[in-house]
């Protein structure tokens, strides 16, 4: 007998293993609920990411627009034929001033621009030759025009009462020496922007102080309401006739714990909103973005998760399944040996004694010894080959299982037709983290929604901004540059975006001019103490002297293609500023400008 030397009982017996399973169910049980809230979570805070995202460049993208044609009407205000035409109030200017204001209103992509005189009367539009032209037309009811008359400017969403299209209404009283001789009106229609909303995901709007839809990516939203409208405000629309006799119905909107839910003829989609504030009076943007695509993600996700861990799961059940049953075969394989042992020693005994009978039998004896101990060396080398066929069975089996799981996981991304995804696990974090520095900094100052008030600015830091903006164009052209600033920590009294429009005018306005010149050359200097003075100029052509006395005038231009305002509003912000923009020698030949600031 060998008891002795024999192996353990198996630590682990069938109860254990069920216990062990039971263990493992009820792990996947967990996971999958924890995982089914951590997608919901976080295609939520996804879906917000991209609302937010969504929802700045949208009003960004709205108030450049703004910004644009807010400056026209102020313009037109100084324009000698648009007081001419008021003062007048002859048919020969009226019909110069229609012209006039035709070629500007297909230069500017405003939808009307037309003058109402003081009674509200339209003598001059730029639709003058369609046959919904304003001129004749009467708007003394009009909000705008009350407001304009009142305040000195109005802005006003509505429905033309005439065309019945929506747009946004820039008056603005002309009233020179501060006789008030009518207004000047600037309609603008957002189609090509709410266009360019309907490219990105999700669906963009404008609501009023109302909750009424006057903007949307969406033209089946537009004049609908987030809410119910109460009779009087609807008897207060209609008395204005802002919106004509749109219905203004409510759409189908739940909240539901930050949810929107929206039926619809194709079922209910879900969203997520994001609101930023526009510089129109009382009017916010909202931003709708559906959750399906980051819920399927997150979901997709989460299954791949769990799938992982129901292979992990069930590799180690079937691990524990294999160790049970070698333990098992161990154990009966050592039964069996001691009891072969047995047997094979009483056979010696018996031999040993039939030896001391009878020598014949020694022979057979011996031979029967021999076998014996090479049937156990054949059972001890069996044992040990089965040993070690299910070790490596169990080592191999770890690895085959984990690559099961990453060609799982890479197949479900690949079979959602999400490449990128699929190709992140390695590269994203590489790809991705360069990209997110390279937008912000000066270009997200730039694109502020609203100038700021006035206050301190960096007469470095502006004139850096510019460079950053404008300095990839003029190395094109081959324009060297060079920068000069007497008193590096100097700080002028202005709004830097504004006064980096400004700089970026004039550096356009002098690479036009040195188009094709071998040896072009701008510089720029800002010097001085109590006033600061940050000069322009270039060895180009120069200005013809002929344009010298109205140079800061609007519409005046030497260039075929110009509009001529960039000077005229570079000229009104240095105003704005308490300072001014005027026409210096250059040093170099060409022409020379000159900005004169207040120092902070």
């Amino acid at each position: 007998m060998i008891d002795a030397d024999s192996p353990p009982r198996p630590w682990l017996d069938r109860r254990r293993l069920l216990l062990a399973s039971l263990t493992g169910l009820l792990l996947l049980v967990v996971a999958a609920i924890a995982l089914d809230r951590w997608a919901a979570g976080n295609a939520r805070a996804e879906t917000d990411a991209d609302a937010r995202q969504n929802a700045r460049a949208h009003v960004s993208l709205l108030e450049s627009e703004l910004q644009k044609f807010r400056l026209l009407p102020r313009v037109l205000t100084e324009f000698p034929d648009v007081r001419l035409a008021l003062a007048e109030r002859s048919a020969a200017a009226s019909r110069r001033l229609d012209a006039e204001l035709e070629q500007l209103a297909q230069r500017t992509d405003a939808a009307v621009i037309y003058v109402l005189d003081k009674d509200g009367t339209t003598i001059a539009a730029s639709n003058w030759r369609e046959p919904t032209s304003f001129v004749g037309q009467n708007y003394r009811f009009r909000p705008y025009y009350r407001g304009a008359m009142a305040r000195g400017e109005a802005e006003l969403f509505a429905l033309g009462t005439v065309s019945g299209r929506p747009g946004l209404y820039l008056a603005r009283k002309v009233a020179p020496d501060g006789a008030a001789l009518g207004v000047i009106v600037v309609k603008v229609e957002f189609d090509r922007l709410e266009a360019k909303w309907a490219d990105s995901s999700g669906t963009t709007l404008v609501t009023d102080a109302s909750g009424i839809v006057i903007m949307a990516s969406d033209p089946a939203w537009q004049f609908r309401s987030l809410a119910p409208i109460s009779v009087a405000a609807r008897e207060r629309l209609r008395a204005s006739r802002r919106y004509g006799d749109r219905s203004l119905a409510p759409l189908a909107l739940v909240r539901d714990d930050g949810d929107l839910r929206l039926g619809t003829a194709a079922g209910e989609r879900l969203f997520r909103e994001a609101t930023e504030r526009v510089s129109l009076p009382d009017t916010t943007l909202h931003q709708f973005q559906p959750m399906a695509s980051h819920r399927d993600a997150a979901n997709a996700t989460a299954r791949v998760i769990f799938l992982i861990l129901l292979i992990l799961v069930g590799a180690a059940i079937v691990a524990l399944l294999r160790l049970v049953e070698r333990q098992a075969m161990r154990h009966a394989a050592h039964q069996a040996l001691e009891s072969e042992v047995a047997a094979r020693t009483r056979d010696l005994r018996a031999a040993n004694d039939e030896l001391k009978q009878a020598s014949e039998l020694q022979a057979e004896t011996d031979r029967r010894y021999r076998a014996a101990r090479e049937e156990l060396a054949q059972a001890s080398r069996l044992g040990s080959i089965g040993q070690i066929t299910a070790g490596v069975a169990h080592e191999i089996n770890q690895p085959v299982a984990a690559i099961r799981g990453f060609a799982e996981n890479s197949l479900a991304y690949l079979d959602r037709g999400d490449a990128g995804k699929a190709r992140a696990n390695l590269n994203t974090i590489v790809e991705l983290t360069g990209r997110v520095g390279a937008i912000t900094g000066e270009l997200r100052n730039f694109a502020r929604r609203k100038p700021t008030p006035l206050g301190p600015v960096a007469v470095a830091a502006a004139i850096d901004g510019t460079m950053l903006l404008v300095g990839d164009r003029l190395r094109a052209q081959g324009i060297a540059v060079d920068i000069a600033i007497e008193r590096p920590d100097a700080m002028v009294r202005a709004d830097r975006v504004r006064l980096e429009q400004v700089l970026i005018n004039l550096l356009q306005n002098a690479a036009d001019a040195l188009q094709g010149q071998a040896d072009a050359r701008i510089a720029i200097r800002a010097h001085g103490t109590a006033q600061l003075h940050i000069d322009v100029v270039d060895n180009g052509p120069g200005v013809p002297d002929e344009l010298k006395p109205q140079l800061f005038i609007p519409f005046v231009t030497g260039r075929a293609d110009g509009l001529g305002l960039g000077l005229a509003i570079a000229s009104q912000i240095m105003a704005d500023f308490g300072g001014k923009l005027s026409l210096v020698a250059s040093p170099f030949g060409g022409a020379g400008f000159r900005l004169e600031l207040r120092t902070a």
